[in-house]
């Protein structure tokens, strides 16, 4: 809300300084001294840049997420932009918490942003989090979901499913982007049914329409090679005569063959965490207790 000299909510109060066309900046001040500054630059599009810094023994009082919400309400309501955004070093984890209790989702990283200062080599990353006027309020219970999905992890899902023919070989897909062999399957996509993407998938790698059966395995995939850590969920396909493989319409971009494979064949075309996740959903197939769980394939 208005202050008499700026912007207020009872604990801080902004007052506005003179610092040049476009650019609205703030002293943030508490009980009458100055703890911080912050400010508002204009860019093109009703887009503002936010900029702030507190005053040495000044942290940790909650000073700097107040008068950030002020300012993002004022840039709304008084300046008439559409998008408030901050640019935050990565290592600053105190400013980007800052940034998000004040209502700003978190959007990503902007690798390389800036060259790094003082002619030092390389260039630094930034953590993007803006907020925009047609946002749910933070105090919606819809808005704050909004906001804590921004930030909270994300986790990769693997779908795949087991095919076997009747002597019990299973169908594994000769990829074209690695050298180890896989079963069907790929990523599921955001809101994304597990289940549907495996059948999805499939159709579209092979050419076959293969309802996905019950969850035989989850397996988390450790951090490998340039890929983050994900869950890989392993259905079952059923059992299908041997020449499924050979009807098989292959998506020529990512699947060079499809075969069914015994055990020994198994063990010969596919990674060890690959091989040893098929055996683990194999055994799930088999016994009871459920799906089972495994990391890389182990128990």
């Amino acid at each position: 809300m208005s202050g008499g000299t700026g912007l207020t909510d009872g604990v801080v109060e902004l007052r506005p300084g003179d610092a040049g066309p476009g650019v609205h900046e703030f002293a943030v001040l508490h009980d009458g001294e100055k703890v911080g500054t912050v400010t508002l630059t204009e860019q093109p599009d009703r887009r503002g840049l936010l900029g702030w810094r507190l005053e040495r023994g000044s942290t940790g009082h909650g000073y700097a997420t107040r008068a950030l919400g002020l300012v993002v309400e004022h840039a709304f309501t008084g300046l008439g932009l559409d998008r408030v955004e901050a640019l935050v070093d990565p290592d600053n984890e105190r400013g980007v918490r800052n940034a998000t209790r004040a209502g700003l989702r978190r959007e990503g990283v902007l690798r390389g942003h800036r060259a790094a200062p003082n002619g030092t080599d390389g260039r630094e990353d930034r953590v993007v989090l803006a907020r925009l006027r047609t946002d749910p309020p933070q105090g919606d219970a819809q808005g704050f979901r909004s906001l804590l999905n921004s930030f909270l992890p994300r986790k990769r899902a693997i779908s795949q499913m087991l095919m076997r023919d009747a002597n019990g070989r299973v169908l594994l897909c000769r990829l074209t982007y690695k050298n180890d062999w896989d079963l069907p399957g790929g990523v599921v996509e955001v809101n994304e049914s597990p289940r549907e993407a495996v059948s999805r998938e499939v159709e579209e790698e092979l050419g076959l329409v293969v309802p996905a059966g019950p969850l035989l395995l989850t397996d988390w995939l450790p951090p490998w090679s340039g890929w983050d850590d994900a869950l890989c969920l392993v259905f079952d396909g059923g059992v299908h005569d041997a020449s499924v493989a050979a009807d098989a319409v292959l998506q020529a971009r990512e699947i060079r063959s499809a075969q069914f494979c015994t055990p020994a064949e198994v063990r010969e075309h596919c990674a060890d965490f690959t091989a040893r996740r098929i055996e683990a959903a194999l055994v799930s197939l088999a016994g009871p207790g459920g799906p089972a769980y495994t990391e890389s394939g182990r128990g």
